[in-house]
């Protein structure tokens, strides 16, 4: 360590420049410093350590409070080289000390590691912001997706069991004008025997008519039509069980009424 550089740490250290100026020049005297210009200046360092520093801090008249906190700064800012034995419990951050007793060179690269590092990660969170409002929109399109497809089963349902109760009332009365039918037959009522009540045409031209065929179709067409709809209502074809029992039920008075 040169004079100017004590004098530096001196007056930094809060020593008063009369008391700096006196503290040098004795220092120059006992040789613990040389003088100016006599030291090379390829190091950072002015002090080999932190016991070094603590006693010139001392022999200057700080306190040893003080001068402990001069010493951790110091330390911090690179000016001492190495952590001392004498007071090492003051001292525990070893690492960011070295950290600090890098050259300038290596503190650059780690500043540019450090910000290329930190461009790293602010790209990363922007991608997972994304990434995260791409999902959620998503979600929010998958969610409305389904809420319209409930209001259409929900629809599908009500007009299901709105034909259901139609066709359930339609079977009805169909086997009660075939019951009142036989009850007429068995009192020995002398109508004709192949001549179906006009009601029980006009209800078979009904079943034609929901089967979607013509009033001509024959009974083949009518069985058929009836047939393809069960099969697509049978529970094991993954359709409503009710329904099979309502077409099932007016299919059974549709063959009953062609047996009559």
């Amino acid at each position: 360590m040169n004079t100017d550089q004590a004098y530096e740490l001196l007056t930094d250290a809060g020593v008063n420049e009369e008391l700096s100026i006196q503290t040098v020049r004795r220092w120059l005297r006992e040789r613990k410093i040389k003088y100016v210009g006599t030291v090379p200046q390829n190091s950072r360092y002015i002090i080999d350590d932190t016991d070094k520093a603590l006693n010139m801090l001392k022999d200057a008249g700080v306190s040893e409070r003080i001068g402990i906190q001069i010493v951790r700064r110091w330390l911090r800012e690179g000016k001492i080289q190495n952590v001392g034995n004498g007071r090492s419990e003051y001292f525990p951050n070893e690492t960011l000390s070295k950290v600090y007793l890098t050259n300038d060179t290596d503190q650059e690269k780690i500043l540019v590691q450090l910000k290329v590092k930190l461009n790293t990660q602010d790209e990363l969170i922007k991608g997972m912001e994304q990434l995260h409002k791409s999902s959620i929109d998503t979600l929010i399109q998958q969610r409305e997706n389904l809420n319209n497809e409930i209001i259409e089963l929900e629809h599908e349902n009500s007009d299901l069991q709105k034909e259901m109760k139609k066709l359930l009332k339609e079977n009805i009365e169909l086997r009660n004008q075939l019951l009142k039918l036989k009850e007429e037959l068995s009192k020995g009522n002398k109508k004709e025997p192949d001549k179906v009540p006009e009601t029980i045409l006009t209800k078979m031209n009904d079943v034609r008519r929901k089967l979607g065929l013509s009033k001509t179709s024959s009974h083949k067409d009518v069985s058929s039509g009836y047939k393809k709809l069960l099969k697509v209502t049978h529970p094991d074809q993954g359709g409503n069980a009710a329904a099979f029992h309502y077409i099932k039920t007016d299919y059974d008075y549709f063959r009953a009424s062609i047996k009559e």
